[in-house]
């Protein structure tokens, strides 16, 4: 390593406490941040940007204007009854200027006549003169050399604390720059950035933080959004050329007669959307190559039958498959509905969740690993040591949006081969924004199943508040006594749960002794035993329930035809992924089905919710909103929902940044399977930083 390269990488880590300004004392501050060193505060980017105007004489202010000022305090008071507030006059000899910070009296031990500040905010007539009512301020310290004045300038402003302010990380940004800019090295060479229009990486961290104009801005912002892409779309990319270099997977067999035999078993002739999503898998499962394919579709448009064509297709080439559910009710269900469908079939099939007792899941265990068990279904209770397959074929993964690539890779690696690994199916009834299915799913072949089964009619949603619950209700008795069911959705299972949320417990309570008296009711929840959810589940298919009150785990699978009216108490506290799934649960039958929501938005967010459900029953276009309303998730670890790992990239904004970063990382793996050139090194290193943890890069690399 050169000397000079030891130079430049020691100005990114030195430390914060050196920068003039911070010291040791506030650089604990810093650390509480993450911002422990030069490197790392450079990398902590401005959430946006405000135009600071240039500084005038006080008596060239002019009114409705944002303005800015130095001058010298002569006057103060607080002002402690009605409006409390902070008085101040400023003056610089060519007038006199007011300012007000309502709430500020707390200002008075700090601004003090002979003060000398700068101050900046919107100019308003006050009599004869301008006031400023809760200016921007600093102090200009008499001990130092009275700073020029300032021209107009874009300002940053980042993300801070309470007790670290934008205004104290900028400076220390900015006393940071000149020494730490030297040792920004760029990944990506002067050619590839040229055929870009990308600045290089010191160039845009210098206008990420210090920017001349808007352009600057916008032209930094490009190009560290692209970083972020290029980097996991490249952890996409090398895992994907790993698996299919080194892993291979069992060509199952195909042919018409095998073919008739699987639609045989299937209660319903598959619509044009699941033909097309069975002929794309049936091609990935006749070769040699590890399938890696995601099923998606609106809610009800009929995955899980496709999932069952491709576990039939193993069983048919005396295989394995393997179908891993969310929840313990969902697999329960996949269970019961598999099970009669095969019903008089040599196809052996077992469930195995948690709460299995021990000596029932020892006899599953000991069937699954000697290839007895055809078709394993369960939970995450799959991945527990222990569980092995004979010669598992196809592996699918129900609500992937409930698992991570974690669990994923775990199942696949259940096979005893190192070599070997099953095709592997993923599923989700939570239509995905094409951004995501692009970050999430970057490494996955995309099935999408359109279109609805013939017959199936859409639900009419309506929005309504607490007070037309009684009318709600009483509507709803009117459908129960014609002979329909229906579902009633509350958010926690008691009061304990969550003190403000509707519960189980007291609706049912509600409901039996008012609205719904003499109706047969039942609760279903997840604490429940296995036994008692099945007993339940079993009835209400049966019709032998009027209505079930019950927790979210009713949000997939359940599939009752009679069940036509669906009420969802504070429905605002619901995402819109999730209420989109509680409302596919009815229109599943031949009568008009109708899901309320009951709700009173306490949040903007809370009403664009509730809104955007009466406006469409399109599933994907109601995941496009939700990422808007929520944000794309962590894209590439375990869990994926929240915050992303992305600093500057946002979507859907940076949809197209995405797509060139895909074709470039897929260009790039494609000429370096391995980034193992000499020039690659500092690409390898920081790639493996960003994303080697989370997708097992270090195997690959």
């Amino acid at each position: 390593m050169s000397g000079e390269t030891v130079q430049r990488g020691e100005a990114l880590a030195a430390a914060v406490a050196a920068l003039p300004g911070v010291g040791p004392r506030r650089a604990g501050v810093f650390q509480r941040l993450g911002l422990s060193t030069v490197g790392r505060l450079l990398r902590h980017y401005p959430s946006r940007y405000e135009w600071e105007e240039a500084e005038s004489p006080i008596s060239a202010l002019a009114p409705e204007a944002v303005v800015s000022a130095r001058g010298e305090v002569t006057a103060t008071r607080s002002v402690m009854r009605g409006k409390r507030r902070f008085e101040a006059v400023l003056s610089d000899g060519t007038g006199r200027l007011d300012l007000v910070w309502f709430n500020g009296t707390y200002l008075r031990d700090r601004i003090k006549p002979g003060v000398r500040l700068r101050v900046q905010g919107k100019g308003r007539r006050f009599g004869p003169g301008i006031q400023i009512v809760n200016p921007r301020w600093e102090e200009i310290k008499p001990e130092r050399e009275e700073p020029s004045a300032k021209r107009a300038r874009l300002r940053p402003v980042y993300p801070a604390t309470e007790d670290l302010g934008s205004r104290e990380i900028e400076a220390a940004v900015l006393s940071a720059l000149p020494g730490a800019l030297g040792g920004v090295a760029d990944h990506l060479g002067e050619a590839f950035r040229r055929e870009r229009a990308m600045p290089g990486l010191a160039e845009a961290v210098r206008m990420i933080h210090a920017p001349e104009s808007d352009e600057e801005v916008a032209a930094a912002r490009r190009r560290l959004a692209y970083d972020e892409l290029l980097l996991q779309q490249l952890a996409v990319a090398l895992k994907r050329a790993h698996q299919r270099r080194t892993t291979r997977a069992p060509a199952l067999r195909w042919s018409k007669e095998i073919d008739a035999a699987i639609r045989r078993r299937l209660p319903f002739d598959l619509t044009p959307g699941q033909e097309a999503a069975v002929g794309e898998i049936v091609a990935d499962l006749t070769r040699e190559a590890p399938a890696n394919r995601l099923i998606q579709g609106d809610v009800g448009s009929g995955k899980t039958a496709v999932a069952v064509y491709a576990m039939l297709l193993a069983a048919a080439s005396k295989k394995q498959a393997a179908l891993m559910a969310p929840t313990e009710i969902l697999a329960e269900q996949h269970f019961a509905s598999i099970t009669r469908l095969l019903e008089g079939s040599k196809v052996g099939i077992d469930l195995l969740t948690g709460s299995l007792p021990s000596s029932e899941r020892e006899g599953v265990v000991a069937r699954a690993a000697s290839g007895e068990t055809d078709l394993l279904i369960g939970t995450h209770a799959l991945l527990t040591e222990g569980v092995r397959f004979a010669d598992l074929a196809v592996a699918v993964i129900d609500e992937q949006h409930r698992f991570g690539v974690h669990q994923r890779a775990a199942l696949r690696e259940k096979a005893d081969d190192p070599s070997s690994a099953p095709h592997v199916l993923v599923m989700t009834a939570t239509p995905i924004p094409r951004t995501l299915s692009l970050t999430v799913f970057g490494d996955l072949d995309v099935s999408l199943i359109k279109g609805l089964p013939p017959g199936r009619i859409p639900v009419t949603t309506r929005v309504v508040g607490p007070d037309k619950s009684r009318e709600v209700y009483a509507y709803v008795r009117g459908r129960l006594d014609r002979g329909e069911q229906a579902y009633v959705v509350a958010p926690a299972i008691d009061s304990g749960d969550d003190g403000g949320a509707a519960d189980v417990r007291s609706v049912m309570r509600r409901l039996e002794e008012g609205e719904f008296a003499g109706k047969r009711l039942a609760a279903l929840h997840g604490r429940l035993k296995r036994e008692t959810r099945e007993r339940i589940m079993e009835r209400f298919r049966l019709g032998q329930i009027d209505a079930l009150v019950a927790t979210t785990v009713i949000e997939v699978g359940v599939d009752v035809p009679n069940a036509s009216v669906m009420v969802v108490e504070q429905a605002d506290r619901f995402g819109l992924s999730q209420l989109h799934q509680l409302r596919g649960r009815v229109g599943r039958g031949s009568a008009r089905s109708l899901c309320v929501l009951i709700a009173a938005p306490a949040t903007a967010d809370g009403e664009a919710r509730v809104a955007a459900m009466a406006d469409t029953t399109d599933g994907f276009a109601l995941a496009e909103r939700d990422l808007e309303l929520r944000g794309p998730g962590e894209v590439l670890g375990s869990r994926q929902s929240g915050e992303a790992p992305f600093r500057i990239a946002e979507f859907p904004r940076d949809v197209d940044l995405l797509l060139m970063a895909r074709r470039d990382a897929q260009a790039w793996v494609e000429r370096s399977p391995l980034l193992d050139l000499p020039e690659e090194k500092l690409l390898r290193a920081r790639l493996l930083r960003a994303h080697g943890d989370e997708i097992g890069l270090a195997d690959v690399a």
